[in-house]
Parts: C-alpha cells; structure tokens; sequence
C-alpha cells in the first residue's frame, strides 16, 4: 500500500473496512499491516495521535485495530505514556527474520541473473578481516580470465569492489587497510590517484555515483568491474556485489545496461535483507550520500545455499 507521493507509507484510509461477510479477513490482514509497518516506521513507538497521522486516518478508528493487535501481542501499550510500541510477539517475528538475513543466500539468484544477462563473472564478497573477502562467484559460458575464486581477498583500494565497501562502510579498520596500500603501493601506481588525498577522493566518487564502484584496466589490462554494496535492514554494509568482463566489449558508464542492472538487482536484494532508504542516515555517515531509492527487480527465486570456507590468498588482484 503506498500513497500518492510514492513515499511508501501505508494508509489506512486506502484500506475498505473488513466486510462482515467476509470471513477471509483479507482485508482485515492488510490493515493491522499497514499499523504495524506504521508503528515500526516511527521507531516501533508512537503515540495514537502520532501513528493516526502517519497513516492519514481517524485515532478512533485507529484504536480498534491497535486494541486487536493488542490482544494477540503484537502491539503494547505503555500505561503511564499511553504511546503504543511493537509488541513481544512482533519482536519474535522480527527476530525470526533477522535469522534469515543471509546475503549469500538473499544474492545468489542475482548473480545467476547478472552472469545470464550480461554474460559478465559475477561474484559476491563480504567484508573480512583483510578487506573484501569473495565468498561465491559465477562465470559465464566464456569466462574472463582472472585468478580470484572463493577465499580471495580482494584489495581494498584497486579494486572496484574494494572501493564500493570502502565508500558505504564507517569501519576504522577497513580505512586504515586503505591507507596501508597507498603507503605501500609504487610510484607508479599512485600516479593513477589525485595527487591530494586519493583515498577521500576516491570515496568522494564513489559515492557521488550512487554507491556504484568501477574500475577500468586498473590492475589487469582488459578488465573492466563494476560492485555495488548490500545493505541489511540496520543500514549496515554486508557484501558487494560485483560483476566484471573484458573492457571492449562491457562498458561500465553510469548510466549504461551494465550499472543499471547491477544497480538494479543490489537494491532489490538490500530489500530483502530488510534496508530502506531511511535505514541510513546521511548526517549519521558522515554526509555520505545514501543509495538510491529501491527499484522493483526480477523476483529472487531459491537457490541452494553454497558456502565456501574463505583463504586468504597471496598473489594478484582484480575485480
């Protein structure tokens, strides 16, 4: 249910009252959802008049559904404030699917998806204790011709996915890993940086592309990568999504099919894992910009889960 802004807020009013006849409680169904999406937008609590406002309807007519809601303990009240909070059954539903928030499992059918339609290698890596660490990866029927696999650890700094985790995570350790890598980089590769501060420029870009990270010949000549980051429903970074091909024929420009559809399939599965655009603060972040609004994508189907031990691996880098 969203209204006419397009903001995704449920409404009540959008909602027909519950026909006497029907006994399907359909209807019923989606407006005790519309309150409890309503309540858990206002930070899980709120006074009737506060969630009567949110969801544009009477706090009479509010009040019948918050009192059945109420009755199965999905919603409670505070006695000495009145203000209504989610309640302990929401919270083992909430808690239920928070144990479910795997982004392996959540990304496996996009890169299926973005292995078929851009006959690209797709790969996803979560962070590690030495950066970006890649965790399952497909290839196309005629694979480019790089030495990652699940263990690697990719450069935080070089790589494209590297810069994506860099630009949407606020871990000092992560940062500081970069800063090791330009001090220990040579001449000639840190002439391929801003000569002041490459590490906040390179954040700076990344960022002002949406979130989208690329890279073109930077380590190996002839491939090209784009990865976009993941995030669960705290706001929280946790995986990249990154897919790569031979430059000449895999453009990676902002607006192009490339960026576009890995854009598209990151949003649809940071949805999954519970993120909303509120979910991140730009002002919390340190003025970052927050990615993009969520774009409807290819429904995830279900995929066997397949976990991979990681290894960190000592010879070269890529994606």
């Amino acid at each position: 249910m969203r209204n006419g802004s397009g903001s995704g807020e449920a409404a009540i009013a959008e909602v027909p009252e519950l026909d006497p006849e029907d006994r399907g409680g359909v209807k019923a169904a989606a407006t005790a959802a519309a309150v409890l999406k309503g309540l858990a937008a206002l930070g899980g609590r709120a006074s009737l008049a506060a969630l009567a406002a949110r969801l544009r309807t009477h706090p009479a007519k509010l009040h019948r559904y918050l009192k059945s809601l109420a009755a199965e303990g999905l919603v409670a009240r505070d006695p000495v404030s009145q203000a209504y909070a989610l309640g302990p059954e929401a919270i083992l539903v909430g808690l239920a699917a928070m144990r479910q928030s795997d982004p392996i499992r959540a990304a496996e059918p996009a890169l299926f998806r973005l292995r078929d339609a851009l006959a690209a290698t797709t790969f996803l890596a979560v962070p590690g204790n030495r950066g970006p660490t890649v965790v399952r990866l497909e290839e196309p029927d005629e694979p480019v011709v790089v030495n990652i696999r699940p263990g690697f650890v990719l450069s935080v700094l070089w790589s494209a996915t590297g810069r994506a985790l860099l630009a949407a995570s606020a871990d000092a350790r992560l940062h500081a890993l970069a800063r090791e890598e330009l001090a220990a980089a040579p001449a000639r590769r840190r002439a391929l940086l801003p000569d002041e501060e490459p590490i906040e420029a390179i954040v700076r870009a990344v960022r002002a592309a949406g979130g989208i990270a690329t890279v073109r010949d930077l380590y190996l000549d002839g491939v090209s990568a784009a990865a976009a980051p993941l995030f669960d429903f705290t706001g929280a970074v946790r995986a990249v999504l990154t897919v790569l091909g031979p430059t000449g024929r895999f453009p990676i420009d902002p607006d192009g099919p490339v960026v576009t559809a890995l854009r598209e399939e990151a949003q649809a599965v940071s949805g999954r894992l519970g993120w909303r655009p509120e979910a991140r603060d730009p002002a919390r972040l340190d003025g970052r910009t927050a990615p993009p609004p969520r774009t409807p994508s290819a429904p995830l189907g279900s995929c066997v889960e397949r976990r991979l031990g990681a290894r960190r691996q000592t010879e070269g880098e890529a994606g």
